[in-house]
């Protein structure tokens, strides 16, 4: 069977992979904790370098490295990591890099569990954290002198703002500062950071990679000196692994995300436009009505984000739905919500929806696989009952 191909394209790509054992179309899943050597010289090797024969599955499983060599090619990167979930990779890229005095370069309205991260635990530790408005080249700029790390989301949570990756990387790289950008939003299809100069890329796999709602996981891709560094230092011992099962159900997931995404697209875009059109509501945030120059985006996801008019019940507006879901995550199949109301209301000293100011008026629509007519009825029929 031949090589697999450097120039096939993502949808390709994703689908094939070199012939595993006694010719299985779908890799073996390798449920196993401890891989044993056939001698002494063998695990020598190993423990060296010399071999990559796998040794334990908390740090290398055959199943788990079929699926890094598939998000590294997608991403365009040289190494990449797997993790328990979205925020494990996430922790183990920040804090993989840093130490206590260093200071963190945040943009506003990222993830919430990101910002606590970055507010509770970095700072625990004498770790500093500035957050900025990302659209702000001018600000980032000044922000950016005596950094370790630049910490993007592109669109973020909530206001889905993009931000001029490709400056932004300029930027950071002349005052010697690491850039990453959570690229969960817009997945490996509709959008490569790592073209544009960023250093490294985290996903929620539970995501979009996933698309079935059914895993917890998470990512990271870049050089090979970043990635092997925090995979060397730091990720052994946080223990956060990714399963050989649950990297199974992400290869899975991979083959049809070409597919999935090209419907969430035209589906988001399409309620996105009547919901501009509705009286009822008074700002849509979706970056495909928003284009901006400098996007890198290639496509549109299902996830954006709607203010609705004052005199409107939110609570009332949820509980009239039946097709979308109340629901705090997104990627799969189904359609959710998640208003801004409920987040703002969340206890802890670390809120990101208030600290930055989201309307309670906001909510999250996330449009899933559902028929598209379907799921604007149910909008229509909420709004009307708001």
């Amino acid at each position: 069977m031949r090589e697999q191909n450097s120039f096939w394209s993502d949808d390709t790509e994703i689908l094939h992979d070199k012939r595993h054992s006694k010719g299985a179309i779908a890799p073996p899943i390798y449920q196993t904790s401890t891989f044993s050597f056939n001698n002494y010289q063998a695990m020598l090797d190993r423990f060296r370098g010399i071999s990559d024969q796998p040794i334990y599955s908390r740090v290398d499983n055959p199943t788990v490295s079929v699926l890094l060599d598939k998000i590294c090619r997608l991403e365009r990167g040289e190494a990449s990591a797997a993790f328990a979930s979205g925020i494990a990779a996430i922790s183990n890229a920040i804090l993989g890099q840093v130490k206590s005095g260093d200071r963190i370069v945040c943009v506003q309205h990222v993830y919430p569990d990101t910002y606590r991260l970055l507010k509770g635990i970095c700072q625990r530790f004498g770790i500093g954290c500035e957050f900025v408005d990302g659209r702000d080249l001018d600000a980032i700029a000044k922000k950016l002198p005596g950094a370790k790390l630049l910490y993007l989301e592109s669109p973020n949570s909530w206001m889905m703002q993009e931000q001029d990756l490709t400056a932004i990387a300029k930027l950071a790289k002349a005052e010697g500062v690491t850039s990453i950008v959570d690229n969960s939003w817009a997945s490996p299809l509709f959008q490569k950071p790592l073209l544009a100069g960023i250093n490294l890329v985290v996903h929620s796999a539970s995501k979009y990679i996933s698309g079935h709602s059914d895993t917890v996981a998470g990512l990271m891709v870049g050089s090979k000196a970043i990635v092997d560094k925090i995979t060397r230092d730091t990720s052994p011992y946080l223990g956060a692994k990714l399963s050989a099962h649950e990297a199974g159900l992400l290869l899975r997931g991979l083959r049809t995300l070409p597919l999935r995404m090209q419907r969430h697209q035209t589906s988001s875009i399409c309620i996105a436009e009547q919901l501009a059109a509705h009286k009822s509501v008074s700002q849509v945030y979706h970056p495909g009505l928003l284009r901006k120059d400098f996007s890198l985006l290639k496509g549109y996801g299902g996830l954006f984000s709607i203010e609705l008019n004052k005199e409107l019940s939110v609570p009332a507006f949820c509980d009239s739905l039946s097709l979308f879901r109340l629901g705090v995550s997104w990627g799969g199949y189904e359609s959710l919500v998640m208003p801004a109301a409920a987040s703002i209301s969340q206890a802890g000293t670390h809120n990101a929806a208030v600290d930055f100011g989201i309307s309670p008026q906001m909510i999250r629509l996330f449009v899933g696989l559902e028929d598209p007519d379907e799921l604007w009825h149910d909008l229509e029929e909420a709004l009307d009952n708001a």
